[in-house]
């Protein structure tokens, strides 16, 4: 691959989250301020939606109201769409920038938290149409709860226990798309997903955090085809638990729902 697309998001004074196509991709806060990942499967050739959402709950801010504050400290969060040089990956000053998005505020200004800034762009990319863009639109968010809590409780089981295959296999489609989107074998992709589980559970790191169906969170993306599945703290909800050290291991997972089946797209 001779290019990579990147995101950056970088932040002062305040927290944000990143949603690229209504799918959410990491938030970042007041001490841990930069996130930078490549985003190709996630984007589409043609139109794409950027968003920036300030302060976000822990969890959802869909249907959370926003409430006027008055900054404290100057405040700003600023985002890159790159297209760097593959041997300047981290490089502002080497990269296209395809796409900005900012967001301030002075101290002393009023403004609403949480706030939404958003943007469209055209890309100058080819991919495939990614599968969950005919995903059926998930309804009954809390009626396909227990499924779903159930679903995430047997692959969490499956990985404490040392069986990988099990999220290797419920990640198929995912891993497809992954190759696609990076031009890697779909072989080697799942072979290097199986060998981290094996080797997490092999070195007795693989305790895993079973959620009650209280503990889990389900948010809607990419407009409603698919769920986020998060932690009571708005954490990945398949993750192990805290290491005497504070570490712990994290698998996001984004489901469509297909005929009563969940599927992991992304």
């Amino acid at each position: 691959m001779d290019r990579i697309l990147m995101l950056r998001l970088q932040t002062r004074g305040c927290c944000a989250e990143v949603r690229v196509n209504d799918i959410p991709l990491g938030r970042v806060g007041v001490i841990s301020n930069l996130l930078f990942l490549p985003i190709h499967e996630y984007v589409l050739a043609g139109m794409n939606s950027l968003s920036l959402v300030i302060n976000p709950p822990p969890t959802d801010s869909s249907g959370v109201p926003a409430v006027p504050k008055v900054a404290d400290d100057d405040a700003a969060a600023s985002l890159r769409l790159l297209l760097p040089r593959m041997d300047q990956l981290g490089s502002l000053t080497h990269s296209r920038i395809l796409a900005e998005l900012d967001w301030s505020v002075t101290s002393g200004q009023v403004y609403k938290s949480p706030s939404v800034v958003s943007s469209n762009v055209s890309l100058p990319i080819k991919f495939p149409r990614w599968r969950w863009l005919d995903a059926p639109e998930i309804v009954g968010v809390e009626t396909i709860k227990p499924a779903v809590t159930s679903f995430i409780q047997d692959l969490a089981i499956g990985m404490a226990t040392g069986e990988a295959d099990g999220f290797v296999n419920a990640s198929r489609l995912r891993l497809e798309e992954l190759a696609l989107a990076y031009q890697q074998p779909v072989a080697e992709m799942a072979a290097r997903l199986r060998s981290r589980l094996q080797l997490l559970h092999a070195t007795k790191a693989m305790k895993m955090v079973i959620p009650a169906i209280s503990d889990l969170t389900l948010r809607l993306c990419a407009n409603g085809r698919m769920l986020e599945c998060l932690g009571p703290a708005g954490e990945p909800a398949i993750r192990t638990e805290n290491a005497p050290d504070g570490s712990r291991t994290s698998w996001p997972i984004r489901l469509a729902a297909v005929n009563g089946q969940f599927l992991i797209l992304r």
